[in-house]
């Protein structure tokens, strides 16, 4: 692929898939929006979880043609919800959860949106446009599950630059504080994740303050130490740190910082130390920047589950659903 990577070919891996996409927030306008424009592009078969007569309402007002192809599951009313509410209480029972209470949370738009990708009526699920993401992440969580081989749910960006470089940012919206051994989990799945959607080889950088032993200090230990789990666990991948963002990113400035790195100047993976570096870094990026964001995408679930930001525009779902469809053919 060349540097220059752009999400048309995205749309076009996720046409040859056909993949049924679940979006739990179909009363919502932009999700309206989104369903349309992928329907008639054929890009994905979105399925919208709502009132029918609200949806076709709201798509009346939109001035949108929402093709009666379209699915619509009011899971107040739909014929599945006692078959879900099974499952979820196998699931989660261990904890707790009764049967009424199963029951109860299957009719939740989130919950039966993953329920349905659970039980094979649909292959992802895409929310988050009205919840917030901690509500979108643990109803995946419960339903889903963690992937076998996953140490742990996280997340990631797909940043394309005005100039066409694709980079990856991780993680920028589920583990506040991660432990090194899940900094070094977040950067090997955020790197596969990478290879699979631009079909370039990775070079990770782990981020801090400090590049190379420039700074002393516990937060600097943490990034180091899971460099090396990192190292250890995954010796074939391109990777480095600690490292500034500069001297990860800038040739001349890696040259001079880490003059021996394999990463410096060159990395296209950037993990960040935790949460608030990396949703500060991508909104920065974004906003002043001029980058495209997709995302937030989950990585590490055993089946494809998606956040969106509370902030998305109904492009930004159809991307992330795009996304969310070449994942359930991978």
């Amino acid at each position: 692929m060349s540097d220059r990577f752009s999400f048309t070919d995205l749309h076009d891996r996720a046409r040859a898939l056909r993949k049924r996409i679940a979006l739990p927030e179909g009363e919502d306008p932009r999700t309206i929006q989104a369903a349309a424009w992928l329907a008639e592009r054929e890009i994905v078969r979105p399925i919208l979880i709502g009132r029918e007569a609200v949806i076709r309402s709201g798509a009346a007002d939109l001035g949108v043609a929402l093709p009666h192809t379209v699915p619509i599951v009011d899971p107040s009313t739909s014929e599945r919800r006692q078959g879900y509410a099974q499952a979820l209480y196998q699931k989660r029972k261990h904890k707790g959860l009764t049967y009424e209470q199963a029951g109860e949370i299957a009719g939740d738009v989130l919950y039966f949106g993953d329920l349905m990708v659970d039980a094979g009526d649909a292959d992802g699920c895409v929310a988050g446009a009205a919840h917030p993401s901690p509500d979108v992440v643990r109803a995946a969580i419960h339903v889903l599950g963690v992937a076998e081989g996953s140490a742990l749910v996280s997340s990631f960006f797909l940043m394309v630059l005005p100039d066409g470089r694709p980079l990856t940012y991780a993680d920028c919206g589920v583990n506040p504080d991660p432990s090194p051994q899940k900094l070094a989990s977040i950067g090997i799945d955020a790197a596969a994740n990478h290879r699979f959607l631009t079909g370039e080889e990775p070079r990770v950088a782990f981020l801090s303050f400090s590049t190379k032993g420039s700074a002393e200090h516990p937060a600097v230990d943490a990034v180091r130490e899971a460099v090396e789990i990192a190292h250890t666990q995954r010796p074939d991948l391109i990777l480095d740190g600690e490292m500034q963002f500069d001297a990860a990113i800038d040739p001349d400035v890696g040259k001079r910082k880490a003059p021996d790195s394999p990463v410096a100047g060159r990395a296209n993976v950037f993990v960040f130390p935790d949460l608030g570096a990396g949703n500060i870094g991508y909104k920065i990026t974004q906003r002043l920047g001029g980058a495209e964001a997709y995302g937030p995408v989950l990585q590490g679930l055993r089946l494809p589950a998606n956040d969106l930001s509370r902030g998305a525009d109904w492009e930004d779902i159809a991307n992330v659903a795009t996304i969310t469809a070449i994942q359930a053919g991978a």
